[in-house]
């Protein structure tokens, strides 16, 4: 079906690139699609938008499709996760007066030290700490509660969880309506920028290769439409590739930097592109290797193992059925849909659709179906490993 056209909604985010840079750079057009690219201001509009049927396909929160499978959160329309279009990107940050008491007490933003950074957090916290998230069914929010609970704080108990638009997380902490946030990029330097907040940690220092972003579509709508779904998920796939290229950085950073995607200036845009960000007003700098991946260590496969511990955890905090749970979430990350879209390429593709999460320190090569994959390091700060139920 050629110039087939698809609607797709997104949020202004550094990692709504492939979707951007699919339509920009023509990977959509080789497949024969045209992506009419629609901004949402918040996840939970865009999640309605395409439970709805306003638009046919979404970037998309990695555990907000899980959530619905749940029956979480308002629930509508059974959505999938058909491939992964971000692997981490995320950064917590403080308010500026939190920063200044972190570091009278010592701490030294060193911003690769979870455990330390945590730690030093608690202690800091005059109140119950407010913690600005996107949405409530999010990476950002699994990964602070993740944390906080690994070093002692109960969650949610201990933490006061609010839901702040990522492009209003900034006027949140300069309105003192929360102490900190962990939001997707470039909207935590865009806080530093304005000289409202501080940079503490990127989200990978938690959990070292966590799924960020998905291509998500209603389930109806992928029965209804394969081949078109196909197209769609080959034309990300190139996309990741060619954003995972060093010589694309600049260019990115200007196509994102536009108008209708971004609007912001490509400098800031770029921070998170190359991994060197500024984290804090007077301009100190970190480097964060691996900061946001859009191809590498098959960043775009949807393991169903990832799946399972967002479900594992959403239902360990919530007092459901972990293992139901976990189950379910598996069902949603379609790594068989993934795997027959990718058939004809050159892609090399996992062996297993599902993998024991946590265990790889360093890089390693596993069975694939060129045998050429290299993973990247998927540990958790503070050494889980999970067992997924469905290997």
């Amino acid at each position: 079906m050629k110039g087939a056209a698809l609607s797709v909604g997104f949020i202004p985010l550094v990692d709504a690139a492939p979707l951007i840079i699919a339509q920009e750079m023509g990977f959509a057009a080789e497949e024969g699609i045209a992506l009419n690219l629609r901004a949402a201001p918040s996840w939970s509009s865009l999640r309605d938008m395409l439970s709805l049927g306003q638009v046919d396909a979404a970037h998309m929160l990695s555990p907000a499709p899980v959530a619905v499978a749940l029956g979480l959160g308002g629930g509508g329309a059974a959505l999938l996760a058909v491939s992964v279009l971000s692997v981490n990107g995320n950064v917590i940050g403080v308010s500026r007066a939190l920063a200044d008491r972190l570091r009278a007490q010592g701490h030294d933003f060193a911003f690769n030290d979870a455990r330390s950074a945590g730690n030093a957090l608690i202690a800091a916290s005059e109140r119950r700490l407010r913690f600005g998230v996107p949405f409530p069914f999010s990476m950002h929010a699994e990964l602070v509660y993740y944390w906080l609970s690994a070093l002692g704080l109960p969650a949610p108990q201990g933490v006061d969880i609010r839901t702040v638009p990522p492009p209003l997380m900034a006027d949140a902490i300069e309105a003192g309506e929360i102490d900190a946030f962990c939001v997707g990029e470039p909207w935590g330097s865009t806080a530093v920028e304005t000289g409202v907040g501080e940079l503490l940690l990127p989200g990978k220092a938690i959990w070292s290769f966590a799924p960020e972003k998905v291509l998500a579509v209603r389930e109806s709508w992928a029965q209804s439409e394969p081949a078109i779904l196909g197209r769609l998920i080959r034309a990300m796939w190139q996309a990741g590739r060619w954003l995972s290229e060093p010589s694309s950085r600049i260019l990115t950073a200007e196509l994102l930097s536009r108008p209708e995607y971004l609007n912001l200036a490509p400098e800031i845009i770029d921070r998170s592109l190359s991994g060197r960000l500024v984290i804090s007003p007077s301009g100190a700098q970190r480097d964060v290797p691996g900061f946001v991946e859009f191809h590498h260590g098959a960043a775009n496969f949807p393991w169903r193992s990832q799946a399972e511990w967002i479900g594992r955890e959403m239902a360990a905090r919530l007092g459901l059925d972990r293992e139901a749970s976990a189950r379910a979430a598996s069902r949603v990350f379609r790594s068989d849909l993934y795997r027959e879209a990718l058939a004809g390429t050159g892609a090399d593709l996992p062996g297993a659709s599902a993998k024991i999460e946590g265990t790889l320190q360093e890089k390693m090569a596993i069975a694939s179906r060129f045998g050429r994959l290299i993973l990247q390091p998927d540990s958790f700060f503070d050494g889980e490993v999970f067992e997924p139920y469905s290997r």
